[in-house]
């Protein structure tokens, strides 16, 4: 497989699409990423980033569906979301710093004072991309309410956040 997250299966596949051989593992940007367990209907593929002892853990997803080799235009923002990894989570914390003020989330005093901390009690970043070209960052872990039991998601247009909410058991 090439550094650039083209697949390479060993079995002369012809290019994306549906009913073609889905490669067990993916290198995009430098991050291999393994196919994992899923339905029938979608494939995914998950690598996670090395990290210092005492560092969150991080990872990205790449999801298609239904379930066929990943497009050029889909690996391509892979690779951006891949090698612009920390600064993407950097963004997306200011954003909630920003946005979670709002009265919409209704955050307790003592939560609104945490988005004044120099770090938000926010952890365990997760980049979801997906065939569609669209993609979010999940904070697996929160000390936010809104974050029960799920985590917090930043939703991004490119590399632009532009939402956040909380993810319960609906």
């Amino acid at each position: 497989m090439s550094d650039n997250g083209a697949p390479s299966t060993g079995s002369g596949t012809e290019g994306p699409g549906v009913g073609a051989e889905l490669p067990a593992s993916l290198l995009v940007a430098g991050l291999m990423l393994e196919r994992t367990e899923s339905p029938p209907s979608l494939v995914c593929w998950t690598g996670r980033f090395p990290r210092p002892a005492g560092k969150d853990p991080a990872g990205v997803s790449l999801v298609v569906e239904p379930a066929a080799v990943p497009e050029e235009s889909t690996l391509q923002l892979a690779r951006e979301v891949v090698s612009r990894f920390d600064a993407l989570v950097d963004r997306a914390l200011e954003h909630c710093r920003i946005r979670l003020r709002e009265r919409c989330f209704a955050l307790t005093t003592e939560e609104l004072g945490w988005l004044d901390l120099p770090e938000l009690p926010l952890a365990v970043p997760e980049a979801t991309v997906w065939a569609d070209r669209t993609w979010a960052i999940r904070f697996a872990e929160s000390r936010f309410r809104l974050g029960d039991p799920h985590g917090i998601l930043v939703t991004f247009d490119g590399t632009r956040p532009v939402d956040v909410e909380g993810i319960g058991d609906e």
